[in-house]
């Protein structure tokens, strides 16, 4: 193999294929990224591979002038290393010589043991999953979907999901498609962010189906979105989900693998409160930096904001203590309210977490009682449930 490449381009798709390399791992071909030059009708163009046995990303690089086709299996950390030290070029050439690969720049040259290529566990074929060839088992449902919107749907439930349980349902996210309408789904059993979009062209009156994505796939996900108009396809097995970026029905610039999430879901539906009779309307920047304010005196033990939420005045004084500390009062005015006032404790975090993701500028939250969860919502496709925490 022998490739001339753009280093910035290089060094970003390196970055990005790195977030599947596994950390620790007895094996260390799973600390490479599989660097493959390939040549079709005079076009070259450069792939690049990483998995760590749950996650697999597969990136295509158009700006190379392949030479000699060929791959490598070259250990991560060093390549990237070493294609990030040499800024100043803007072109690198990239060598084989057996499993080794020579790294040359005008003023330097780095020779980098590998593996054998064999050695790389296969990733699945996007177009082999979705028709069911070459062996593959044909995938549940086939979706396609606009890149910004579901960006904006993973942005909207991710922050929600449980970083640290035994439950290892909750350490994904939800992905339901039922009929024409897209779901994304997460909670860590204190609160609960609902995402929906509605899916375009023939795949609306589909069959239902759902499935959990781990987050750490959700997160490169994100990273990999470039165009808001980009289709995405994504193919749904029975114990997997890819994604392929770029035009549909083509092989795409990026594809990502994920082993799915085992077990249940909690019965979400059940959380959503339905009989609130308090309804508040406020400008989202107004509240996000109230209670930021609010929460400066608030400690581990005393991590709750009071909100005091007063009809007549349409005001909103929130209020914080923190032992051996201080306490903050912070007062916000409010578009609108109905019903009776109420006072009710919230983790600042889980506000703000909720408030910061949010595009409409005009907010609507639902309560009911002190005890009782609360609801933010922002037009028809976001809801957020979120507990409260008990003041003393």
């Amino acid at each position: 193999m022998k490739v001339i490449c753009d280093r910035g381009a290089l060094l970003e798709g390196i970055n990005l294929v790195s977030g599947a390399v596994a950390a620790r791992t007895p094996r260390p071909q799973l600390q490479c990224v599989k660097i493959t030059a390939t040549k079709t009708g005079g076009a070259g163009e450069l792939v690049l591979s990483a998995t760590d046995a749950e996650v697999a990303l597969r990136l295509s690089l158009s700006k190379v002038d392949v030479q000699k086709t060929g791959e490598a299996l070259i250990p991560a950390d060093k390549i990237r290393q070493i294609v990030s030290a040499e800024e100043n070029e803007p072109t690198l050439t990239l060598e084989t010589e057996g499993e080794a690969m020579h790294i040359r720049g005008a003023d330097a040259h780095f020779k980098i043991f590998g593996y054998p290529t064999a050695d790389f566990p296969p990733i699945p074929d996007f177009a082999g999953v979705a028709a069911g060839t070459g062996g593959a088992a044909k995938a549940k449902a086939v979706i396609t979907h606009p890149a910004g919107s579901l960006a904006e749907l993973v942005a909207r439930t991710l922050f929600a999901t449980a970083r640290e349980t035994s439950r290892y349902a909750i350490n994904g996210v939800l992905l339901k498609r039922d009929g024409k309408r897209l779901e994304l789904v997460a909670t860590d059993g204190r609160r609960l962010a609902l995402a929906r979009a509605n899916l375009t062209g023939g795949e609306k009156d589909g069959k239902g189906v759902q499935c959990i994505v781990p987050t750490k796939a959700l997160g490169m996900l994100q990273k990999l979105i470039q165009e808001h108009d980009e289709p995405v396809q994504i193919a749904i097995t029975d114990n997997q989900i890819l994604f392929s970026f770029g035009t549909a029905g083509s092989p795409g610039r990026a594809v990502l693998v994920s082993n799915l999430v085992e077990g249940a879901f909690p019965p979400y539906e059940d959380v959503i409160p339905k009989d609130q009779d308090k309804k508040v309307t406020f400008d989202r920047d107004v509240v996000t930096s109230a209670v930021r304010r609010a929460a400066l005196l608030t400690n581990e033990e005393s991590r709750g904001v009071r909100m005091a939420f007063k009809g007549k005045d349409k005001k909103l004084d929130l209020s914080s203590r923190a032992p051996e500390m201080g306490e903050a009062n912070v007062s916000a005015d409010l578009a609108g309210y109905d019903g009776e006032d109420i006072e009710i404790g919230f983790n600042p975090a889980f506000i703000v977490d909720a408030l910061k993701i949010l595009n409409d500028p005009q907010v609507i939250m639902e309560l009911k009682a002190p005890n009782k969860p609360g609801l933010i919502k922002s037009g028809t496709d976001f809801m957020y449930v979120v507990m409260p925490v008990n003041l003393q």
